[in-house]
């Protein structure tokens, strides 16, 4: 017998697998206009960043906001009244498996850019692995914390070459 009720189960099953099997990496706005060029090759390089690390995609979103955006996220769930480049939420509740939304201030990143005499897509592209590396399990607190997320930004931003990123 077929019912409209198993057709909402099979179809709640398949979402369920497919949600599992198709790891997605995904790239919104909030409160400004932003484009990241190259998101295809962007998703492939996070992506195969993550495996190298020895973990498992499941979801990973980037939103790219205003200054005051994330300045209104870090007061909010952080107790900060500061400006800050990135707040990166990890969901998951499984050891090595990613589930996180990243927030990345555009305006702090051209201004890194600046700083830094760096393009500013090089410095989203660092910015964006920086969060994905606290993912990873690393920090940036204390001088050897620091010293090895550097380390490791700047094997991840030339593994990009992989990726024709460069």
């Amino acid at each position: 017998m077929h019912s409209a009720r198993n057709d909402e189960n099979i179809f709640l099953k398949f979402a369920a697998i497919k949600h599992y099997s198709m790891p997605a990496i995904s790239f919104f706005t909030e409160s400004i206009s932003y484009s990241l060029p190259q998101k295809l090759k962007i998703k492939k390089w996070v992506k195969a960043t993550i495996e190298k690390e020895g973990y498992q995609l499941q979801e990973l979103n980037f939103i790219f906001c205003s200054d005051e955006y994330l300045l209104s996220i870090n007061q909010q769930y952080l107790n900060h009244d500061t400006y800050t480049d990135i707040i990166t939420f990890d969901n998951s509740e499984e050891e090595k498996l990613i589930i996180s939304d990243i927030f990345i201030s555009i305006e702090r990143v051209k201004e890194n850019a600046k700083t830094y005499k760096t393009s500013a897509f090089d410095e989203v592209c660092r910015i964006m692995i920086h969060g994905t590396l606290h993912l990873l399990g690393y920090k940036d607190k204390g001088k050897a914390a620091k010293t090895l997320m550097t380390q490791k930004e700047d094997e991840y931003l030339a593994y990009r070459s992989e990726f024709g990123l460069v």
